[in-house]
This record gives structure tokens, C-alpha cells and sequence, in this order.
């Protein structure tokens, strides 16, 4: 089933939770809704599930109107964040709830919930109440109850967020492996960009109420529209000042902007991934930012460096692979920077400019 979504807005009180927003998913893709807190991306979903209802703007699945339609008559599967199974029942029984509401006969449930236990893997486990599981199969198990009704679309509300870091990888994994084979429409909201680009066909990144790109994962992370969109796609390093003609200009240093990079004259932001930031002793025509090392952590597979530029004492952010880190970079020396594959931003639109969590902003 597809899904489109046509100038939707919603406010509660004076937030604008969405303003104007415009999204098709085509039939059977899974596409992750991705963005800060207070971007909109939880009240779209339960929008298309139903849970709420826009203030104005249509939801259309497959060619009919189904925007003042209640939630049950909608054929859409909803798994939250923390479970939401029913801790008396056991596992076969949650899984049989939806269909036991809908007052299906017992052996279509019977049959049902046994598919479900074979497609989430706990066969053995379907006598076990939801205490007895671990988090993750806690989560499989809502996965199979939204699935067992066979949903038109499913909706997933941050459906990794509760779980440790090793267990939410593993769920992930088996979440795009699981869509392979069943094909249902899927949507699912994350604040992890990492989660979005191992799961999702396309990703959508929100940020205050409005879409800033649309694309798959390669094309939003290769090609940011934005600053924003550039800023929480990863660890970046910003930089604010202004463009002249062909140049950016930061402090007391010049950096030449790349064609790609057309910026009218006027106040911008330089943005830099912190892999792309490259640390020298000495300064040379690609490395003139004179700066100040104030921590080395090289614990993992790179070494983390922040410095202190010494003209305004901003900070930058360097991650070095172990091979090319230079044993002599500790706190308290001073180096020169060089920024590579630098990508430069109008800085005239507030929303767009937004700082970024982990983002690490200068003057």
C-alpha cells in the first residue's frame, strides 16, 4: 500500500509540530523518519497511523482519502518504542490480540500466531511471559502482534531506542532482513542516523516541523542540501563566516570554495566531516589554521583530537586513523589544521542553521 502525505500541519498549543508537509512512500518500501527531537517526525507517524489528527493537509492511501479516518479502520500496525505488551499475557497470546478483537476464528489465529513465531524466530519461547524475555525479543514479539493482523502499512515509533547498543545493531540487521521477505509498506522513525542508513530504502530528515531532503541514504550523506542536514549527518565540524567572491573567509585565513559550492557574497557556514580534518605540526599553504591541541583519546580503531584555534579559541574536531595519527600529538602543542572536502552554506535561513547535537560550532 502506498502512502501520500499532502501539506499536512499540526500544532499543539502554539508548537508547530509540522508546517506544510508534503511525502509519498511508494508500496513496500521501508523509509525512516529521521531527525532531532522536536522535528516533527513522531507526530507525522501517528498522523498516518490515525493516533492524530492534522489540523490541515490530507492523508491518501492507495488513491483514498483516509484523513478523518479512525485508527482501526486504517490496516496499519503500530510498534512503540517500549514494547506495549500485555505482561499477563504470554507470548502466543499477545500475539494473537489483534486477532482475537477482530473475532477471527480460533484456528485462523491458531495458524496465524504460528506463522508469526516461526517469521520472529521464538518457536520455543511462546509460552513465556513478556518478564521472562530479553529486550530485543520483547520487541520481536510487538513486531509479530502489529504484523499478525497483516497490516496494510507498518509503523514503527523509534522501535530500537530501549535496547543496549550490541542488541539494537543485531535487531536492526534482522529488521531489514525481515522486510526483504514480507515487503509490507514501512515507515519508522529514529533519531540514529546510523540506524536509518543500515535499515532504510530512503531516509526523510526532519528538523522544526519541515522535510529538509528526502533521498536515499547515499544521496542525503554525498549530497546534503543543507547545513542541517550536513551538521547531524554524522560528526561535523562548522565553521561561521563570511564568502567574498570565490573565497570564505575564516578569521585570518582564506579558503577557496569548490564549484559545487555557488554561495552569493555574504555570511556562511563552512562545514567540515571531523574525518576530513587533517592535523599537521608544521603550517604549509593547505594546513594555515594555527591552533592548539587540548585532547588525544585513542581508544578504538581512531584517534579523537580536539583543538583550540588560537586566533578566537574556537574548537575543531579531528578523528585520525591509527596509521596516519602522528605520535607526537598530545595536549598542550600546537599544530596546524587542514580541512578537506569542505562544503559551504548560505547562512540566511535559522532552521537550516540550527546547531546540531555532537556538532561541534566556531566562530
Amino acid at each position: 500500500m502506498s502512502i501520500s502525505i499532502d501539506r499536512v500541519s499540526k500544532k499543539f498549543g502554539s508548537f508547530t509540530a509540522l508546517e506544510r508537509v508534503s511525502l509519498d512512500v511508494p508500496d513496500g518500501e521501508l523509509l525512516a523518519l529521521l531527525g532531532p527531537s522536536g522535528s516533527g517526525k513522531t507526530t507525522l507517524l501517528r498522523i498516518i497511523a490515525g493516533l492524530e489528527v492534522a489540523d490541515s493537509g490530507t492523508v491518501i492511501s492507495d488513491g483514498e482519502d483516509i484523513t478523518n479516518e479512525s485508527a482501526r479502520h486504517r490496516k496499519v500496525g503500530f510498534v512503540f518504542q517500549h514494547y506495549a505488551l500485555f505482561r499477563h499475557m504470554t507470548v502466543a497470546e499477545n500475539i494473537a490480540y489483534g486477532l482475537r478483537v477482530r473475532k477471527a476464528p480460533k484456528k485462523q489465529i491458531k495458524e496465524r500466531v504460528d506463522e508469526m513465531l516461526h517469521l520472529i524466530r521464538l518457536e520455543t519461547l511462546q509460552n513465556r511471559f513478556p518478564g521472562q524475555l530479553s529486550g530485543g525479543q520483547r520487541q520481536r514479539v510487538a513486531l509479530a502482534r502489529a504484523l499478525a493482523a497483516q497490516p496494510s502499512v507498518l509503523l514503527l515509533d523509534e522501535p530500537f531506542g530501549a535496547l543496549d547498543a550490541k542488541v539494537r545493531q543485531e535487531l536492526r540487521q534482522w529488521i531489514r532482513r525481515l522486510h526483504d521477505e514480507i515487503h509490507v509498506t514501512s515507515i519508522f522513525v529514529t533519531h540514529d542516523q546510523e540506524e536509518a542508513f543500515e535499515v532504510a530504502d530512503r531516509v526523510v530528515v526532519m528538523n522544526h516541523a519541515h522535510i529538509e531532503q528526502i533521498g536515499t541514504p547515499q544521496e542525503v550523506y554525498s549530497h546534503p542540501a543543507t547545513a542541517f542536514v550536513y551538521q547531524f549527518l554524522g560528526n561535523v565540524t562548522t565553521f561561521r563566516g563570511t564568502v567574498r567572491d570565490e573565497w570564505f573567509q575564516l578569521g585570518d585565513t582564506s579558503i577557496y570554495l569548490p564549484v559545487r559550492d555557488p554561495v552569493r557574497n555574504g555570511a556562511a557556514i563552512a562545514c567540515v566531516r571531523n574525518h576530513d580534518v587533517k592535523v599537521h605540526l608544521q603550517p604549509s599553504k593547505d594546513a594555515p589554521i594555527a591552533a592548539r591541541i587540548t585532547h588525544v583519546n585513542g581508544a578504538g580503531s581512531i584517534v579523537r583530537v580536539e583543538l583550540e584555534r588560537l586566533d578566537d579559541q574556537s574548537r575543531i574536531a579531528a578523528e585520525l586513523s591509527k596509521e596516519n595519527g602522528i605520535p607526537a600529538l598530545h595536549p598542550g602543542v600546537n599544530a596546524f589544521v587542514e580541512l578537506r572536502n569542505v562544503r559551504i552554506f548560505a547562512d540566511d535561513e535559522p532552521h537550516h542553521a540550527a546547531p546540531v547535537p555532537g556538532a561541534v560550532q566556531t566562530a
